[in-house]
């Protein structure tokens, strides 16, 4: 888990036009947040009325609570036709806009009707999408790099409406329609900035997390609602225990929002979510695009979803995105610090259901990865949903129902044993399903292979080590407009564009289960280049992309601080891979192929530099189910 020391006082690029507050991001608001830390220890569990309850929801047992069970789950037992639907404005604690008034974000609210005196959980999903995506310009990635002229010092440098008719009350959208007959409350919110809420989008940090929380604080009397006509409503029909979920940015405000630790959020559901910013738009020191938008950044990314009226009141807070994410050297900085929620995984109160695709190039796997670790580091209740899609929402073995029970279990406190099966359910490439304890899987050994390999020809990956020989190099020249499909091709003939290194054919099946790593020694023939890794599965069909990774050699250290090269000089590189869940079939080839830049992610400079590889002085290091052994079936 990336840990960073940062400064005390906020940076200044960052600065806000705010009223008087203690907290450098927020206007003064009335009342104080509350200290109390949930426990999740369940204690002996009892019944009420014939329900089995886990102790994490007391007031379940109360007349408060009319709901029924079928199969372990709450079951439909009001009418979408009565539901309760209403269009709220929350005010925030914060001035995101600088007008000197707090934002206020848009909600809708779907509730059941309900007998006098029940109150009902609410399940609540914050977006800044509901009012479309504008079409806005991207940068132009067929630039050159730019090299470091002395080491860094750390950090780098420092619309349209969405509410429905009234009367559509019968159809609640995905949400509404499954979870308000079951005893559930909805909530539907628009991001700042976006839609009919004020403010101005900002790409993940303080000002989005606090514009989102300020509904959770509303739910529970901390923060106050108001109709379209000024009238303030309260959440008395709730219980105040939230659930939050979502996919992609949808899902990403929820890991931010629980990186708070905010007393009434008890569980969330985040579906293809980032958790650290910085880890979407970089690796490692190097401009990276998300799968599918190269050329995007923070900045386009706000002007996208700026839909709200008014939008040129955001201007200048979309120009300080653009100095500050810092295209130029590429380091984590205190901006990426404010967007990096995996630092913040120890003031997390709620339970977490990851769920993540293994074939997701735009929310990278590293995503999940590094947010399931520190869950595990903080003790955070959790489970894992790996499936084999990309970009996108689970569908099969019984998604629907793990999450209603999943609710159910936190919201209601109904045990169901959702928490008695094993944390991992991971999706394999038949499209089967296997169940495990931990992930990565259990047995898993960091597995180092060793390359061979003389001029351009295929070299070898082995697992024992091999004899140094440092006068043994081979090249790659950059083509930064060939893509990384052709250039994993045939790697049996030469290319002067790639270096390739495979295993012999597998004798049984071979299965990574977490982060591969890279460690290269070379040489570059210029002050900066792009450095990209590989892995493959190489058979006797077309070769399959596994994963890959790429670095700033100039980041030499840490991702934190560039510092210049010296052009020829020998260098050791070390890098990680995107975390992958994959097994390789008996007859199979296991690959590494190194190239420079990588046309759908990297910036693609002048084509021609040369990198210098040792070899023998180069390893892979995998992480494999069984370790050495696995390679011995």
């Amino acid at each position: 888990m990336r840990k960073k020391v940062l400064s005390a006082g906020l940076c200044s690029v960052l600065s806000l036009s705010l009223l008087a507050s203690a907290n450098p991001w927020t206007v003064n608001a009335e009342g104080k947040q509350s200290q109390a830390v949930q426990s999740y220890v369940t204690g002996k569990g009892t019944e009420w009325k014939g329900i089995p309850l886990n102790g994490l929801i007391p007031e379940t047992a109360s007349d408060a609570t009319k709901i029924e069970l079928e199969n372990g789950m709450t079951k439909p037992i009001y009418s979408t036709d009565d539901a309760i639907v209403e269009n709220l404005f929350v005010e925030t604690e914060i001035d995101s806009d600088r007008d000197g008034k707090r934002d206020r974000v848009s909600i809708k609210v779907y509730r059941p009707k309900t007998d006098q005196g029940v109150k009902v959980p609410v399940i609540y999903e914050m977006s800044p999408y509901r009012s479309g995506i504008l079409n806005v310009p991207v940068f132009n990635v067929d630039v050159d790099l730019n090299p470091v002229s002395h080491p860094g010092n750390g950090f780098g440098r420092g619309g349209k409406p969405y509410a429905l008719a009234e009367g559509q009350a019968a159809n609640l959208g995905s949400l509404g329609n499954y979870y308000v007959p079951r005893g559930y409350g909805v909530i539907l919110a628009e991001s700042i900035g976006t839609g009919k809420s004020d403010g101005c989008p900002t790409t993940g940090d303080e000002r989005e997390i606090l514009g989102t929380k300020a509904v959770i604080d509303w739910l529970n009397g901390r923060a106050k609602a108001f109709t379209g006509d000024g009238k303030e409503v309260a959440a008395d029909w709730s219980t105040g225990n939230v659930g939050m979920t979502g996919t992609s940015y949808n899902g990403t405000l929820p890991n931010a929002v629980a990186a708070t630790g905010v007393d009434g959020l008890k569980t969330i559901i985040p579906v293809a979510a980032i958790s650290s910013w910085y880890d979407y738009y970089r690796a490692n020191g190097a401009v990276i695009a998300p799968g599918g938008y190269q050329g995007e950044d923070t900045d386009n990314m706000a002007e996208a979803v700026l839909t709200r009226i008014n939008p040129q009141v955001c201007k200048d807070v979309i120009a300080e995105l653009k100095r500050d994410q810092d295209r130029e050297t590429g380091d984590y900085s205190e901006f990426w610090a404010h967007r990096d929620y995996v630092k913040d995984a120890d003031k997390i109160k709620a339970s977490v259901l990851v769920v993540h695709g293994l074939n997701d190039w735009n929310v990278k796997t590293k995503q999940f990865a590094q947010w399931w670790e520190a869950l595990g580091e903080n003790n955070v209740p959790r489970r894992l949903w790996l499936h084999q899609g990309g970009h996108s929402g689970p569908s099969g073995n019984n998604w629907p129902q793990l999450q209603n029970k999943w609710f159910d279990y936190y919201l209601y406190g109904i045990e169901n044993g959702v928490m008695t099966e094993p944390a991992v359910d991971i999706q394999r490439e038949d499209r089967s399903w296997t169940k495990e304890a931990s992930w990565p899987a259990p047995g898993t050994v960091s597995t180092k292979l060793h390359l061979t390999g003389t001029g351009n020809d295929l070299g070898a990956m082995v697992l024992n080590p091999v004899p140094n020989q440092p006068h043994n190099n081979q090249t790659i020249i950059d083509a930064p407009k060939t893509k990384a499909n052709t250039l994993i091709a045939n790697p049996d003939s030469n290319s002067p564009n790639r270096l390739a290194y495979l295993t012999q054919e597998l004798t049984g099946d071979v299965r990574i289960s977490g982060t591969p790593k890279v460690s290269i020694r070379a040489s570059i023939d210029r002050p900066v280049a792009n450095l990209t890794a590989l892995l493959v599965d190489y058979s006797s069909g077309n070769p399959v992309i596994v994963s890959r990774g790429w670095v700033d050699p100039q980041n030499l250290h840490s991702a934190d601080r560039s510092e210049s090269l010296v052009p020829g000089r020998d260098y050791t590189f070390e890098w990680a891979m995107e975390p992958k869940d994959y097994i390789f079939k008996a007859g199979h080839r296991i690959g590494v192929v190194l190239i420079s830049s990588d046309f759908d992610y990297t910036i693609r400079p002048e084509a021609g530099t040369k990198i210098t590889v040792i070899p023998t002085r180069s390893e892979i290091t995998l992480p494999i189910v069984g370790g050495k052994n696995a390679f011995n079936q």
